[in-house]
């Protein structure tokens, strides 16, 4: 488990694109998850990527126009700065809990989920002092396609590139911020619900990834729809509330400098979307096809 971590936690918590419900949208015939901001007094423009958070090493792709997109930008701007010691002491403190899983549940219960944890290879003894937010995280384990060896993270690929070119590396949000959104939305009971699907989970990450590869924008809203995995209020959480802290601190960042935003997928459509909530301050924001 601990290993995950190491590999991007965040990733695999975030949600965006792999359980969130569609939103009526104006992006219209426009299948693209670059897009570039640009007017409202800016200088330079900046961007915004819609992100895979895991994929594996056969599906992964980051198109050139998405790398070019980077290359000139001053910054690369994550959901959270994964380059902050703190935060990353943080979140594995935050993977931990005092409480375990076991004096949460009646004893039939824990037997039930100790039964469902064994098709994700692990037990409730392995895993007993992690968190629920730990727990939810298996879900994209088991859904992926492919050995934790083959698994590639979008934006740590992101991050070595701009790393490499020396580009200061922010964050959208603190760790704190994001894993008190994940345990609002998520509690332990609503979680077990939810790793009941694996199977279900599985088919429906197939599918976004080949909407993904494609930048089937349309498609993916459609495979959104699916509200076994996400009701109004976690989508309300999960999605919308942190869409809306985000977008008031953006407009100071691209003002400084041209920025480059890597988020996961689902936070750019919709009414509550990145895309639409710039444009209602502003800015001109346009699907990209090529660089």
């Amino acid at each position: 488990m601990k290993n995950l971590i190491k590999l991007g936690f965040a990733a695999l918590l975030s949600l965006g694109i792999i359980t969130a419900k569609a939103q009526s949208t104006n992006t219209g015939k426009n299948n693209s998850l670059l897009w570039k901001v640009s007017g409202n007094g800016l200088s330079k423009p900046s961007y915004i990527a819609g992100t895979f958070h895991m994929l594996c090493s056969k599906d992964f792709e980051i198109k050139p126009k998405v790398l070019r997109a980077l290359e000139k930008s001053d910054n690369l701007v994550m959901e959270i700065n994964y380059t902050d010691p703190a935060e990353m002491m943080l979140l594995q403190k935050m993977y931990n809990t005092d409480k375990k899983i076991s004096d949460q549940l009646s004893p039939e219960e824990a037997e039930e989920l100790n039964t469902i944890l064994v098709k994700y290879g692990f037990d409730l003894k392995s895993i007993d002092s992690s968190s629920p937010q730990a727990l939810y995280a298996l879900l994209s384990t088991k859904a992926t396609p492919c050995p934790q060896s083959e698994i590639k993270f979008y934006e740590m690929e992101l991050l070595k590139k701009a790393m490499k070119d020396k580009k200061s590396i922010k964050g959208l949000e603190k760790v704190e911020d994001q894993m008190e959104a994940i345990s609002k939305a998520y509690n332990l009971k609503s979680t077990i619900a939810q790793l009941k699907m694996d199977k279900e989970y599985e088919i429906l990450y197939r599918q976004m990834i080949e909407a993904f590869k494609n930048e089937n924008i349309q498609l993916l809203y459609s495979l959104f729809k699916d509200e076994r995995f996400m009701n109004t209020e976690q989508e309300k959480i999960i999605l919308t509330d942190r869409n809306q802290n985000w977008v008031k601190i953006m407009p100071e960042m691209m003002e400084k400098e041209s920025s480059f935003f890597a988020v996961g997928g689902a936070h750019l459509i919709g009414d509550n979307g990145l895309i639409s909530l710039l444009q209602s301050k502003g800015y001109t924001v346009k699907p990209v096809s090529s660089l």
